[in-house]
């Protein structure tokens, strides 16, 4: 498969864009459901695989909630056809990703770069593509390299366990990783590093976050320094929600610029030399 080019991002999709993004606000605000459409924009994202082009943000999940990985979904995927009624020419694939953008701002956490225009796939992506919580090192490193994500993506992309908690009837844990789960902030890494005395939940792949040499220095300063986990985060968050997309009319505008760059350099040469040949004839 080819990367998806996305759809055209007129000024109208735009303002549809924006319009939708102020209901999500509102409707997470009250809903206090930040954790899971955070967890929707993920599941629908990490699909990805970066050498056959298949899965990524596509909003193919709403066919996948019988994926094991994706147990108690349908209550975001239902929130999410809220905003898909009142903005019926957004794609879901942009609708799901928003709102796990949305989702962090709204509970206190950085500003994410959004870029619309995602097209929908119209069919389910193959089980087994999400993280395991019982995995290991191993396991965190085939799925996020797979995806084309590195070291520091899956320790930042892991500090977003600070928003929620694990229910037992649908990953097979029970309670919260960190005392505010509706708080988007550093605390993951802080309850991390205290190890069992921190009383939260630590499922096997938060673990392996402290114990392998290469996790746990991204550990360590980010929960000393909330603002680089910030950027980091950012940063992570928004290469994974675009796996696959080129977004847009970003070609064309790269090309234009391109352009313009070599008509004004021709422009200069083309006046000097016409000035040396003047200033010659004088």
């Amino acid at each position: 498969m080819t990367t998806r080019k996305g759809q055209v991002n007129d000024a109208e999709y735009l303002k549809e864009i924006n319009w939708a993004r102020r209901d999500l606000r509102a409707l997470i605000f009250t809903k206090q459901c930040a954790p899971i459409m955070l967890r929707l924009a993920w599941h629908d994202a990490g699909t990805y695989d970066v050498k056959t082009k298949t899965g990524g943000p596509n909003g193919s999940i709403r066919y996948e909630l019988s994926h094991g990985a994706n147990r108690g979904l349908k209550v975001a995927i239902d929130f999410c056809e809220e905003i898909k009624a009142k903005h019926p020419r957004i794609s879901y694939a942009d609708i799901y990703q928003l709102a796990g953008v949305v989702a962090v701002e709204v509970s206190g956490g950085p500003t994410i770069d959004f870029v619309s225009g995602r097209m929908d796939y119209p069919s389910s992506t193959d089980e087994g593509r999400l993280p395991d919580a019982n995995g290991g090192s191993e396991h965190l490193r085939e799925i996020f390299y797979r995806m084309g994500l590195s070291d520091k993506d899956i320790v930042a992309l892991s500090g977003a366990h600070t928003l929620g908690r694990a229910h037992v009837e649908r990953s097979g844990f029970e309670g919260a990783w960190t005392p505010e789960p509706l708080k988007f902030d550093n605390s993951y890494f802080v309850e991390l590093l205290k190890g069992e005395k921190s009383g939260m939940l630590k499922l096997p792949t938060d673990k392996v976050l402290v114990r392998d040499l290469a996790f746990l220095p991204y550990v360590e300063l980010y929960a000393k320094d909330e603002e680089a986990f910030f950027r980091d985060y950012a940063d992570s968050h928004k290469k994974l929600s675009e796996l696959g997309f080129s977004p847009p009319n970003s070609r064309p505008k790269m090309v234009t610029k391109v352009v313009v760059g070599i008509a004004v350099a021709v422009t200069v040469a083309v006046f000097s030399y016409f000035y040396e040949v003047y200033k010659q004839s004088k």
